[in-house]
This record gives structure tokens, C-alpha cells and sequence, in this order.
């Protein structure tokens, strides 16, 4: 969706970025893989992909090598309609690449490569737009953001310039190979960095690993809880095969089943989730509403082999929903 100079952005995210190379051939070890696809990666940059997917204007906060990967990053956000004005290259670090196995329902190793530093990891406080962040009707940013300097200071920088305005999201996005020296090993190290940023977020989305490292509780509804009395209004944790659970401070529960499909690739799927739930919340649908849609966002992308190019349109989530059980929703 277009977006004029004097609208701000529906959605800002703020993060990891990369090239995501997918073989072609499924149950295929990656030693013997013969052909790759090429895709755009990274959760900051799907999250903004799959709400433009859904009609928004998007924007993403980045930094890439500058090398023809990077180059090949702006022209896809460019064509998912994703405004890449904050996406920055860095001479000193290629960009980063990632690969994958797809081992179908659930099995889908990923290997990362982002040394000797992800460019996404050297965005600065100085850099920011803090008018434009201030101004965004949603923020996004994420736990790897969190993982090392300046990313970690800049994120800080970005939620404190935020100040809860609009609609603030915390994706948890623990990935621990990420983060350096006892971090990795500790997870009381990041929680620190975890707790100051949920001071400042009033959404926070994770999945049961996600939530434990952030809130060192892993039942769901402990952990909803534990998320609401670090300072966010909305929690909503990930359950996997069970589902999804979410509870607002103002005591709106909605428990969601997920929504069956035959998986091709479960990568993505959260991401997809992701940009649906800032779709729901800015289209104010209810608490159950808005998860039933995230997680049929998730259920389409799981059933497709790319991530940011199987960011479904708003006509294949509710033509799945149509034909999905509905929710159980509590309050």
C-alpha cells in the first residue's frame, strides 16, 4: 500500500535481515541438495513483508553488506511494497546468508551465516528516525536485535524514543548461536537486556522457549502472566502443536487452535503470524479474531516452501479460515 509524505507507517520493524537459500528438494540431507532458491530473510524484514502482504505500509530498520546480496535485498523489499529508506549497507561485513534443510512436518534445520559480524548487528543510536518511529501506528523489534553492540544500545534507543506510543511489539526471537560469550550459555545475561525492553513494549509474542528465556517460567499461562507484570498490555505465547494463547491485561483471554495443513516448511510461519497480528490489531478485531487469523497466516506459510514470498494475502487467510474449526475463546 502506498503511504504519502505526511502518513506515517502502519508498521516499522526493526532487525535481523539476509539472503535465505532453500533447497528444492524436500528430505534431501544439504550435503546432496543439487538447486537452491533465493529468497529475502530475516524476521524483521518477513514481519514487514507479511503486513504489506495484508495492505500495509511497511518499513524496516536494517543494514546489509554492500555487495550484490545487499543490492538483491533492496530490490525484493521494493517489490513486496516494503520501504527500504533505513536499510543501510556496511562495507566492513558481507550479508549474511542462510541456509536450511526441509525435512517435512517438523524438522527443518537452519544454518546461519553471519560472521564475522551481521551487518543488522551494527545499526546505531544515532542513525534512527526517531519522529518516524515515534510516529509508526506499530513498532517491531526483536531479541536478536538485543544480542550485541550497537544493535542492542540502538534497539534500547529506539523503544525509549517509542515510549509505548501506538502500539509497541516485542517479538522474544531467542536465537542463543546469536548472542556472545556467557549469554549463549546463561540465559540470566539476556534476560537483563530482555527485561528492559519489555518496560518499554506493549506487546510481547513468543514461543514457549522464547517466553522461558524472558520470563524464567515455561507453563503458557505463567508465562502470559510473568510478560504482563514485566509491563506489557498483551501476551501471546506460542504453543506449537497446541496453539496459541494470549491475555490482555484487562483480563480478555483467547486460547486458538492451530489450523491444520499439510506442512511443506514450518520457517516463516511465525513470521507470518507476525505481520497478521499487526494486521488484526490495527483493524481492531477482538482478542480470539485476531489470533485465529495469525495463526491461519502461519498455518499457509508452513504449507508453502519460501518464507517472505509465501506471505499470504488477506483473501487466502480468510478463504482458509472459512474452511478452518472455529476458535475456543475465554474471557
Amino acid at each position: 500500500m502506498a503511504k504519502s509524505a505526511s502518513q506515517p507507517f502502519d508498521l516499522i520493524t526493526m532487525g535481523r535481515i539476509g539472503v535465505d537459500l532453500y533447497p528444492l528438494q524436500t528430505g534431501v540431507p544439504l550435503a546432496r541438495v543439487e538447486s537452491f532458491g533465493k529468497y529475502l530473510g530475516g524476521s524483521a524484514a518477513n514481519v514487514a513483508v507479511a503486513a504489506a502482504r495484508l495492505g500495509r505500509a511497511t518499513a524496516v530498520i536494517t543494514r546489509t553488506g554492500d555487495d550484490a546480496f545487499g543490492a538483491y535485498l533492496h530490490q525484493a523489499l521494493k517489490e513486496f511494497g516494503v520501504d527500504d529508506r533505513w536499510v543501510t549497507p556496511v562495507a566492513a561485513y558481507p550479508t549474511p546468508v542462510t541456509f536450511c534443510e526441509i525435512f517435512p512436518p517438523d524438522d527443518f534445520p537452519l544454518y546461519f551465516y553471519r560472521q564475522p559480524k551481521a551487518p543488522d548487528l551494527e545499526i546505531h543510536p544515532d542513525e534512527l528516525d526517531h519522529a518516524a518511529i515515534r510516529a509508526a501506528r506499530v513498532f517491531w523489534i526483536t531479541g536478536t536485535g538485543l544480542s550485541e553492540e550497537p544493535s542492542r544500545s540502538a534497539t534500547l534507543a529506539a523503544l525509549e524514543a517509542r515510549d509505548k506510543a501506538g502500539i509497541t511489539v516485542f517479538d522474544l526471537d531467542w536465537r542463543p548461536a546469536f548472542w556472545n560469550g556467557t549469554a549463549r550459555r546463561d540465559p540470566e545475561e539476556a534476560r537483563r537486556y530482555y527485561a528492559e525492553a519489555l518496560r518499554h513494549t506493549t506487546v510481547a509474542v513468543g514461543n514457549l522457549d522464547e517466553c522461558e528465556i524472558a520470563t524464567g517460567v515455561r507453563d503458557p499461562r505463567a508465562c502470559a502472566e510473568a510478560l504482563l507484570a514485566a509491563g506489557v498490555e498483551l501476551a501471546v505465547v506460542k504453543q506449537g502443536p497446541k496453539g496459541v494463547l494470549a491475555v490482555h491485561r484487562d483480563g480478555t483471554t483467547a486460547e486458538v487452535p492451530p489450523v491444520p495443513v499439510e506442512v511443506v516448511n514450518g520457517l516463516g510461519a511465525g513470521d507470518a503470524f507476525g505481520g497478521s497480528l499487526v494486521h488484526g490489531l490495527l483493524g481492531g478485531r477482538d482478542l480470539a479474531e485476531t489470533m485465529r487469523y495469525a495463526n491461519a497466516a502461519g498455518a499457509l506459510v508452513a504449507s508453502r516452501l519460501a518464507c517472505s514470498s509465501a506471505m499470504p494475502t488477506e483473501a487466502e487467510v480468510d478463504d482458509l479460515l472459512a474452511r478452518a474449526t472455529p476458535e475456543r475463546s475465554l474471557s
